[in-house]
């Protein structure tokens, strides 16, 4: 892979090749690319889905939103620091092409705003419980119906492949979606392949899948563009990452660690002395032991460790990413940047307390199952009166569950699958208070 062809400034539908050297430099295609997705209607769904306490009533959780543009700014730094290296290792980009450090900066920044905006309501387990749906509930009964790598897509619902439809599916009006650049799109795929083979290598860019079938023409269109490496073709399709990807996957990394952490501190979960003293290990090579000590309150303690343990994170993903370019870029690296950090020990032990004592905590279990049983209940009367729909069976009561979907979701002159899938979709797209509003709708809890 060159670095020429994955800097593209194409967009669906183009005609013409976009230059970077010919670029307005007051409002450059990358940086568009960040603005579409920020007005973008799914992005604003996100203020109000979970990042890891469902429906929390408190104002120091994160959600979706918050941790997004987190994510993006991380993403940015990252970018612009790598970027300036990669201009000095290769100066034709910038010399010949006129590619600046802060493009990659801005490539990075709009993949990683983009990067949870496919996820469904009540975090990661609003995804197992769509496809839980289909494998255990009553949607099962469609396996029959769908080939092999279509039921694959329903019963591992994966919300990077529903993100990338949101991203670059047209419509009837809106061809290619918000029409971003191919580089970013092509940044934003952490798993460019189909949902089967599951796993085939332990390679990280095989741990999930990228795109649904329906949406395999375009994923194929814009990867060819970008030069990415084909490793399966045939029967199986799939491509090596883009690598400024890993720089997306690292700012998420490094957001999650650090800031779920800090939410699980906030919130009591996590003991303020035990939570210092890993993110002190982390930090203590650039710690000012004076600064630290002399701040009196819990709250500035751990902004200092949160911005101190970022900006550390930050500096040792940007050095490994630069001393394994060449490998990126032949497609041959196969971990995430921060399992190849000097710092994966002290990663490792906040991760895992953050397991036991955020994730697993009592608060998220309990509204995770409660968020299987209003997905379930949605997936099932609204899959049931489409499907109904197609075959001419329709009741009264499904015409008018029908009447409540957008208009985007209603049609049913198409296969099966398609159905299926939007109406996944649409599930998908529901903020957490949205979903548990139409569940009390269903339920004749609310009129």
């Amino acid at each position: 892979m060159n670095w020429e062809s994955l800097l593209s400034l194409k967009r669906h539908g183009d005609t013409l090749k976009r230059l970077r050297k010919e670029q307005d430099e007051t409002r450059l295609g990358f940086e568009v690319d960040y603005d579409r997705i920020i007005f973008s209607s799914a992005f604003r769904s996100l203020q109000d889905k979970t990042q890891v306490i469902p429906l929390s009533n408190t104002d120091f959780v994160h959600t979706r939103l918050t941790h997004s543009l987190e994510v993006s700014v991380v993403g940015r730094s990252l970018g612009r620091i790598a970027g300036r290296k990669i201009l000095e290792k290769h100066p034709y980009l910038k010399e010949v092409h006129g590619y600046r450090f802060n493009d990659f900066g801005a490539i990075v920044a709009a993949a990683a705003l983009a990067h949870d905006i496919g996820n469904p309501p009540f975090g990661h387990s609003g995804e197992k419980a769509i496809g839980e749906y289909f494998t255990n509930g009553m949607g099962s009964k469609y396996q029959s119906v769908l080939s092999s790598k279509e039921f694959q897509d329903l019963i591992d619902f994966e919300g990077n492949a529903n993100g990338f439809r949101l991203l670059s599916k047209s419509r009837a009006g809106v061809d290619g979606g918000l029409r971003l650049s191919y580089a970013t799109l092509g940044a934003f795929m952490k798993y460019p392949k189909e949902s089967l083979p599951k796993k085939p290598t332990k390679h990280i860019a095989d741990k999930k899948f990228g795109f649904f079938q329906s949406d395999l023409p375009g994923f194929a269109e814009i990867a060819q563009e970008l030069g990415l490496k084909q490793t399966r073709s045939g029967a199986d399709v799939s491509y090596s990452r883009h690598p400024l990807t890993f720089l997306v996957e690292a700012a998420d990394d490094i957001c999650y660690t650090i800031i779920d952490f800090e939410d699980g501190i906030n919130l009591g979960l996590i003991s303020e002395d035990f939570a210092l003293e890993y993110l002190i290990k982390l930090v203590k090579d650039n710690i000012n032991t004076k600064k630290y000590n002399s701040l009196a309150f819990k709250e500035d303690r751990l902004s200092y460790l949160r911005a101190l343990a970022i900006n550390t994170l930050i500096t040792d993903a940007v050095n490994v990413f630069i001393e394994n370019e060449d490998s990126i870029l032949n497609g041959d690296f196969q971990v995430s940047l921060l399992d190849k950090s000097k710092y994966e020990a002290q990663i490792s032990d906040i991760i895992s307390l953050s397991v036991k004592k955020v994730y697993r905590s009592q608060e998220v279990v309990e509204k995770e199952i409660a968020g299987y049983k209003i997905i379930s209940d949605i997936l099932d009367v609204y899959t049931t009166a489409l499907i109904r729909q197609s075959e001419g069976k329709a009741s009264n009561y499904d015409r008018l569950m029908i009447q409540t979907l957008p208009e985007l979701y209603q049609p049913t002159d198409c296969s099966t699958y398609d159905i299926l899938l939007s109406t996944c979709c649409y599930v998908a797209s529901l903020s957490d208070s949205a979903a548990v509003h139409i569940h009390n709708k269903i339920m004749g809890k609310q009129l």
